[in-house]
């Protein structure tokens, strides 16, 4: 992302607040605050029974373990949360100007279905079910150096006591993985989020992950399928390093 594009995407959020007032920079809040816990709570439960089962048939923690533990809870999370994202995407779209009312979650859900049916709730998840390939690779890395900082620390403990208790920095540490392989992983896999918002957006003429993605190349460029991701990023990265870190807190002191 160049800075030419950084600067457009600046002033895009000016005119969006100068047009349409502090609220709008807030649109699709709720879904997205509904949405993120159980999401979450699917895809970690799926990756580690997933894992749990996979390492009693193949090679413990190994490459082909965390890829297939990652591709089952992406499924997984992305089948029964699709209509909440649809919902969140379509209030962001929302465009109105100051004082004028806006769509509510509810008044989405009716269009939505009066418009397509159920399956309306499920456009751009074909455009999601790419995005998978995002979620193996960050997981692949993010294990990676996880395994790698704990080899680490075991070959600098002095006795095998000290190698089962974990301290701050062990966290820390997690966190910078966690950074490192999102990052990684965005950047490779960012085009599926700009054809699965296309695919959501109401009235569309998207219809499919591969039509979205040739006519995007075809009209606007291979530039437009990385359009936001510096945004993307800034959004992304310290969510995924909070939250990796949590999951390990929390597995950490459940494992006692």
């Amino acid at each position: 992302m160049n800075q030419k594009d950084t600067f457009v995407h600046l002033f895009a959020g000016g005119m969006i607040l100068q047009k349409e007032g502090p609220r709008s920079l807030f649109r699709g809040l709720g879904p997205n605050l509904v949405g993120v816990a159980p999401s979450r709570a699917i895809y970690f439960a799926a990756y580690s029974n997933c894992k749990e089962m996979l390492n009693n048939i193949f090679e413990p923690e190994s490459t082909k373990v965390h890829m297939t533990s990652a591709g089952v809870a992406g499924f997984t999370a992305i089948t029964a949360t699709n209509p909440i994202w649809l919902i969140k995407t379509r209030l962001q779209l929302d465009a109105r100007n100051r004082g004028e009312k806006r769509m509510s979650a509810f008044e989405c859900v009716r269009r939505v279905y009066q418009t397509d049916g159920i399956k309306g709730f499920y456009r751009g998840m074909s455009a999601s079910y790419a995005g998978i390939s995002e979620t193996v690779i960050h997981f692949v890395i993010y294990e990676s150096i996880k395994r790698r900082l704990l080899e680490y620390k075991s070959a600098s403990a002095m006795d095998e006591e000290d190698e089962t208790v974990k301290e701050a920095s062990d966290f820390v540490g997690m966190m910078m993985a966690a950074a490192t392989s999102k990052t990684c992983a965005t950047s490779i896999a960012y085009p599926h989020e700009v054809v699965r918002t296309r695919l959501r957006e109401e009235g569309t003429k998207y219809r499919s992950f591969f039509q979205t993605l040739s006519l995007l190349v075809r009209e606007e460029g291979y530039n437009a399928l990385y359009r936001g991701l510096t945004t993307h990023l800034i959004r992304q990265i310290p969510n995924t390093a909070i939250m990796m870190s949590t999951y390990e807190v929390v597995v950490y002191l459940l494992n006692g």
